[in-house]
């Protein structure tokens, strides 16, 4: 990808919902709705405060995270639907604590 996020943006690329109920009912794609979480693309080098000092970004790229369903401005690059957002649009990042106790 060719793109390069400027100051406190973030690009995310929505992680696809289930197309399956817990019950095993398919949803069709006209009433799924878009999904709040995706995976960090790319970050930029982060915001600055009053004084000019640059404030770093808590996120990386692979990242999970959750977003406002409203949240950021769709764009399509290289062929992918990708979002860009603020860093304060996203909620927060999944981790997934079953992985890190098979490694210990």
């Amino acid at each position: 990808m060719n793109f390069r996020p400027l100051h406190d943006r973030v690009v995310v690329k929505r992680i696809d919902a289930e197309e399956k109920t817990a019950g095993g009912i398919i949803i069709p794609d006209s009433a799924k709705e878009k999904p709040s979480q995706g995976e960090v693309v790319a970050v930029g080098p982060g915001g600055r405060d009053e004084t000019g000092k640059l404030i770093p970004i808590d996120i990386q790229v692979g990242d999970r995270v959750l977003f406002g369903k409203w949240s950021g401005t769709e764009v399509k690059i290289d062929g992918q639907e990708l979002l860009i957002m603020k860093e304060s649009d996203i909620l927060g990042v999944l981790t997934d604590a079953g992985s890190k106790k098979k490694a210990a």
